[in-house]
């Protein structure tokens, strides 16, 4: 396997047959040692996280393909934290997509002055951010997007639909189980002529409350697992 990519939370590997491997480590983004998937940093290591993540994800990703809806997912191998995937071209140095049902966390941060922590945001508020730490992930329109060539307004019209169809489908299955998602964090890529999900759809990109209690990565993947 030759290395592609070094990221926060993991690594990305070429396979021969033209896919790719994705290694999930313990890292979350945080900070201070407090998690928070609004953070651009790793804030934090938390032991069995990678794995969390991954059984996670591909919970997920089955349940969205019973739903119809394509993702880059082939297949996984938890024991090694190891999930292979169809390769897919990020947009620009790639994107953030962040649907948020309730107001906070960054959203606080940046428009507190608007709106108070906790507030519904009926439907659903998607927001776009380039992956750029240097430059604190920076939100981004589509008419943005567009103008710097990264994606055209097509692409994105159809990166949104998904995002709230996604984010309904994880929503739902919460729901389920007695738990409340406040927002989550997602990445498309350009594949065949699709845009499509890829990365991840794991604990430690979601925050999850049970009534006013916020639930940690590791015991939220115990809860969607283990019901």
């Amino acid at each position: 396997m030759k290395k592609i990519y070094e990221g926060k939370t993991k690594d990305v590997y070429s396979l021969e047959n033209g896919n790719v491997l994705l290694k999930f480590k313990d890292d979350c983004t945080g900070k201070d040692g407090v998690f928070d998937p609004g953070e651009n940093a790793v804030g934090l290591t938390i032991e069995g996280i990678g794995k969390a993540n991954l059984e996670t994800s591909v919970y997920y990703f089955n349940l969205l393909k019973e739903a119809g809806i394509k993702t880059h997912y082939v297949n996984a191998n938890v024991e090694a934290a190891e999930m292979e995937v169809l390769p897919a071209k990020v947009f620009g140095q790639g994107l953030e997509i962040i649907c948020r049902l309730v107001a906070t966390g960054s959203f606080i941060r940046r428009y507190g002055e608007y709106i108070a922590d906790g507030t519904p945001l009926e439907g659903g508020y998607v927001e776009c951010t380039f992956k750029n730490d240097a430059k604190g992930d920076p939100l981004v329109t589509s008419e943005g997007l567009a103008a710097l060539g990264v994606m055209t307004q097509e692409m994105f019209d159809s990166m949104k639909e998904q995002t709230l169809k996604i984010t309904k489908v994880v929503a739902d299955d919460l729901k389920s189980i007695g738990l409340d998602l406040w927002d989550i964090k997602f990445e498309f890529g350009y594949n065949n002529g699709e845009v499509i999900l890829i990365d991840e759809i794991a604990s430690g990109n979601m925050r999850v409350f049970r009534g006013k209690e916020k639930i940690d990565p590791v015991e939220l993947t115990k809860l969607i697992l283990n019901r």
